[in-house]
Parts: C-alpha cells; sequence; structure tokens
C-alpha cells in the first residue's frame, strides 16, 4: 500500500470514472445529511421523498442510499480491463497480476478490521466481516476470473453461473428448521452460513450483510463493472456505439431485476440476484451519461468537485471514519449559530468543504491512496 499515485498522470485517466466514484462517495460523506438539513431549513414538501432516498430500506426494496455500496463495487470491476486486461494484452504475467489481485484484496480485508476496530475489545467476539473486506474479496475474485479465463464470453459464463448458482442457494436450498426460499433475515441461507461458518460477531446478529456469501453474490456486481469496462476500453468501437451498447444492457438488466423481484425480492443485506441485477443496471445506466457528457462531449468543469473525491476514495472513507471533522468545522464555523436555523446547513456544509480542501490538497501534492 502508497499513498503516491500507482496510476498513470490523473489528466490520463477515465474522467467519468473518477468523476462518478466521487458522486458515489459523496453521498456517505456528508452529501446525504446536507440535503437532509436543506430540506429540514426550507421546510420544502417537496423535498421529502428526496429525502426518504436518504436511507437504508429496512429489509426488502430498493431506495437511492442502497445504491451506494453496490455502485462502488461496480465502478471497480469497470477498472478491471483497464488495469488488467491492458497488461495481458502486454505479456504481463498472469501469476504478477494474480498475486497483486489477491495483495489488494487481503489488505482491504485488513483495513476493513481496522475500520471496524475489530480487536478494540481484546480477542473475544469480533466482527470480522467489513464492507471494505467485501470490496476487496469480490474484487480479488473478479479480478481472477478475468485474469484466467480465455475470453470475454468465459467471463460472461462465470457471472451468469454466480448468480444462478445463488439464486439456487436463496430459492430452493432448505435452511435447517425454516424451509427454503424464506428470505428473511433469520430464514434466508446467507445467515445461517453466517451463523455456522463466520467467527465472531454479526452485525444482523443473525445474518451479516458483508458475510459469506454474500461477498461470493457481490462478485456478480463487480464482474458487471468489468463488462461495463471491456466495452468502453474497446477501442475498434466508436464511442456513440459504446453509449448505446451501454445504455441497452443498463435498461436490459434493469427490466430483468424487476421482473425477477415479482418472486425473488430485490434485498441488499443479503444481496440478492435481483438486487444485483438491478444495482448493476443502474450503474451501467450512469457510467454511460458520465461517461457521454464528460469524456464524450468534454464536459468536464463540473465534474471536478466529484473527481478530488473519487481520486481518493479509500481514503476519505477511512479518514472519516477516525477524524473527527466535525468539530473542527465547528470551531471555523461556529460563530454562525447566531444565524438561527440555517447555521446547521451552514455546519454540514463547511465540513464537507473542509473534507473537500483536504482532497484537493492531496490532489495537488499527487497523493493518491491506493491498495
Amino acid at each position: 500500500m502508497t499513498t503516491k499515485s500507482l496510476h498513470s498522470d490523473p489528466e490520463k485517466r477515465l474522467h467519468s470514472l473518477d468523476a462518478l466514484r466521487g458522486f458515489d462517495m459523496f453521498w456517505i460523506t456528508g452529501g446525504s445529511y446536507l440535503l437532509t438539513v436543506i430540506a429540514k431549513y426550507t421546510g420544502a414538501a417537496w423535498l421529502d421523498p428526496v429525502v426518504e432516498q436518504m436511507e437504508h430500506v429496512p429489509w426488502n426494496g430498493f431506495q437511492f442510499y442502497d445504491l451506494i455500496f453496490p455502485l462502488f463495487m461496480f465502478i471497480s470491476g469497470v477498472a478491471i480491463p483497464f488495469a488488467i486486461v491492458s497488461k495481458l494484452e502486454k505479456k504481463v504475467p498472469k501469476s504478477s497480476l494474480a498475486k497483486k489481485a489477491i495483495s489488494r484484496g487481503l489488505i482491504l480485508v485488513l483495513l476493513g478490521w481496522i475500520y471496524n476496530g475489530v480487536f478494540s475489545n481484546g480477542f473475544e467476539n469480533p466482527r470480522l466481516a467489513s464492507v471494505l473486506g467485501q470490496i476487496g474479496l469480490a474484487y480479488m475474485f473478479a479480478a481472477l476470473i478475468v485474469i484466467y479465463t480465455k475470453s470475454f464470453k468465459q467471463r460472461l459464463y462465470w457471472l451468469g453461473g454466480i448468480l444462478v448458482s445463488i439464486g439456487i442457494l436463496q430459492l430452493l436450498v432448505p435452511v435447517p428448521g425454516i424451509g427454503a426460499g424464506v428470505l428473511t433475515p433469520e430464514g434466508c441461507i446467507n445467515g445461517y452460513f453466517d451463523r455456522m461458518l463466520l467467527p465472531g460477531r454479526l452485525h444482523g446478529k443473525v445474518f451479516d450483510p458483508e458475510g459469506l456469501l454474500c461477498i461470493i453474490s457481490a462478485v456478480t456486481v463487480t464482474l458487471l463493472g468489468s463488462v461495463a469496462g471491456h466495452i468502453l476500453r474497446d477501442k475498434k468501437t466508436r464511442e456513440m456505439q459504446k453509449i448505446k451498447t451501454l445504455s441497452i444492457t443498463g435498461v436490459s438488466l434493469i427490466v430483468t431485476a424487476l421482473l425477477l423481484s415479482t418472486f425473488y425480492p430485490l434485498i441488499k443485506a443479503c444481496w440478492t440476484g435481483s438486487f444485483n441485477l438491478l444495482t448493476g443496471g443502474i450503474g451501467f445506466l450512469l457510467i454511460t451519461l458520465f461517461y457521454w457528457i464528460i469524456d464524450v462531449k468534454g464536459w468536464q468543469k463540473w465534474s471536478f468537485f466529484f473527481r478530488v473525491i473519487g481520486m481518493n476514495s479509500i481514503f476519505i472513507y477511512l479518514f472519516r471514519r477516525f477524524f473527527d471533522t466535525e468539530k473542527i468545522t465547528k470551531l471555523i464555523f461556529g460563530w454562525t449559530e447566531i444565524a438561527g436555523n440555517i447555521s446547521e446547513v451552514i455546519l454540514v456544509a463547511g465540513n464537507i468543504l473542509l473534507v473537500w480542501l483536504i482532497l484537493y490538497y492531496m490532489y495537488k501534492k499527487k497523493i493518491f491512496l491506493r491498495v
């Protein structure tokens, strides 16, 4: 792991990918809360449905906030053809690329443990599953599939095989004492595997949303991202044809997911196949939109705010966990209390600005946390 960029100069990167990653991270680094306090301050009734989307659904269903985690995994998959397939074409040994993919996965597992404070209460009852761990392991498995398959078609077979296997497990394999296809926290086979095989405590007590089967299921979201990356990287295809292919794929995935959801619910907490297809489809449409606006039309200036966040996404995720930037913000903007109700809006916006300025400094110094 290094704080210096392992990639090419930022100007040579796919700007739409960095911008979409930053857009995704913005919502969990203060954006959703800012929208909430603005709605509270203005009392605008039309914002209420929007604010409702800034929370996870309790279990079954889908809201915007449920997209953030899988979208990040999708984006990490988009980068695979650029980071790995390009090296395969240059005859870089597969074993070398595999070692890097495995190393990245394990480092993210370790960072996830640090984020969880896994041994903060000693070695008793730690939580080993984590968001970063799931991102790292799903990327690792997806990358290994890309490295060791001979063709794009074979990668699609892997994608379909995992989706079908997860569907069979979740819908048809009975959980002892409960039965098959009971997609509740207690009845979902994900929780059964976690209770039986995952050491330590579980985030959901009877299941873990980043548990063992969830990780395997989430590989499909990263693989879907790699499909989008393959399309974007194809030098023989014209830009508008790429946009057409990406759009059709995205719409097809969403329609398929909605049809499946009539008997196979959209559940983020156990990463059902329908949920994976829905979020993958939305990921296709979002990367298409960002690619068309930023890289094809060349309208890049507006996206700079998000690109600065997106190029240090892992750093900001960890930074917000261990550093209380709100205290610093209150020292700087504490005088706003005299402004009444709007002071909360100013404090939240100020906190976002403070964090962004830290990231901007790192951007100017070309310091990018990579694993």
